[in-house]
């Protein structure tokens, strides 16, 4: 991946005050991939003291859509129109980790799908499933 592209992709996620503020960092950029993590602290807990889906979904919407802005052109940005998220176990984790990847990029959407990965006591296990769709926008 280009030095600008991933600059690109570094700004849309370096600018947004929530995920910032949730404590996600993107780890890994490739074309049309994206790595976040997050080390959950109490502040990400519900009630029964599993993460939170809404800390899940942060995660899983925006990790994808750093992999979509990797796979459009350096004019155009990305803004998720809908997603659709499974959460597969309850997340109970040490650390989470999400994949974010394009399953398609088409000349007005993409479609991604991002995965999230608990681990506790160095066991990792799948928690959620996400398939995200985002409209390509020129900026």
């Amino acid at each position: 991946m280009d030095e600008i592209r991933e600059s690109r992709v570094r700004h849309i996620f370096n600018t947004a005050n929530f995920v910032l503020d949730l404590g996600i960092e993107l780890v890994r950029i490739e074309d049309e991939f994206c790595e976040t993590v997050l080390v959950p602290v109490g502040r990400h807990k519900q009630q029964h003291g599993m993460i939170h889906a809404g800390v899940l979904a942060t995660m899983a919407d925006h990790t994808a859509g750093c992999a979509a802005r990797a796979a459009v052109r350096l004019e155009q940005d990305v803004i998720t129109v809908e997603f659709k998220i499974n959460f597969l176990r309850p997340a109970v984790a040490d650390r989470l980790r999400c994949r974010g990847r394009v399953l398609r990029a088409g000349k007005r959407l993409v479609i991604c799908e991002s995965e999230i990965f608990a681990t506790r006591d160095s066991v990792e296990k799948l928690v959620s499933k996400a398939t995200v769709t985002l409209a390509i926008k020129d900026s």
